[in-house]
């Protein structure tokens, strides 16, 4: 079973495009959620996101992430719904009301947020982040050591995790009950594994870096990587078409 942020393999067209161009067109759907509030717009961008999981076979990580990031949206979500009072009543407050306007801005954000998150998501699935380093060094000229700073973070995301996930196993066996009790009881209990699981982080953070030493990282510059990654058509395309949702989001946030 993959894990977070693990690289999916696949012979998908998302797979075989261009790191770099695969991250700007991610980028370009991002910002084009945020540039218009028109709900069909962000549910045709949510299907489209949909549907290129499913291309890539990655329809399960895209509903986790999917569902993950509805739970966040929904913090701001109710905010909007108590501070928005616009529209037709729906529900007296004391100081306003839930009208119609909070609910669209509400099922607005969440819409938002969901499809800006999940193409870039997606990205990281289908790239090797050795591939995303290099192509951002090589196109981009992005000093090397920046690029790889970002691609570590990601690669230790999943290792952490495993860690939390083997500290609260080891706990549960001496009788710590994590499933019962309320919420505020499970981070109490959780609180105290954040000790060993930042003993584990700098052990690991620090042989990753005397690592990194021993194999000359202070001497890599743009040209010392072999592999090459030029555009092909599929990228051009797909640059295209996403620059031209950029533009359809544009036009709908300042005619509507």
């Amino acid at each position: 079973m993959t894990g977070f942020l693990e690289y999916v393999p696949g012979n998908s067209l998302l797979h075989r495009m261009n790191p770099v161009a695969k991250l700007f067109c991610a980028l370009l759907i991002s910002v084009a959620c945020f540039c218009t509030s028109n709900l069909i717009f962000l549910a045709c961008v949510l299907i489209f996101d949909f549907a290129l999981a499913a291309h890539c076979k990655m329809t399960r990580q895209a509903m986790g992430l999917a569902k993950a990031v509805t739970i966040f949206s929904l913090i701001l979500a109710v905010i909007q719904l108590l501070t928005n009072s616009t529209g037709m009543v729906l529900v007296p407050l004391p100081w306003g009301y839930i009208g119609t306007g909070g609910v669209i801005g509400a099922v607005t954000i969440i819409l938002r947020l969901v499809a800006a998150a999940v193409p870039l998501f997606l990205v990281m699935y289908v790239t090797k982040m050795t591939d995303l380093a290099n192509s951002v060094v090589k196109v981009l000229h992005v000093p090397y050591k920046y690029a790889f700073t970002f691609t570590s973070t990601v690669h230790f995301i999943p290792v952490f995790m495993n860690d939390m996930a083997g500290i609260m196993e080891a706990q549960t066996a001496r009788g710590v009950q994590f499933d019962q009790g309320s919420i505020v009881k499970k981070i109490r209990l959780m609180v105290p594994l954040c000790i060993p699981l930042l003993v584990s982080s700098v052990r690991k953070t620090n042989s990753a870096a005397i690592a990194a030493e021993v194999r000359g990282f202070n001497l890599r510059t743009r040209e010392s990587g072999y592999k090459q990654y030029p555009f092909a058509t599929l990228d051009v395309v797909s640059l295209v078409i996403c620059v031209c949702i950029l533009v359809v989001a544009i036009l709908l946030g300042v005619l509507l």
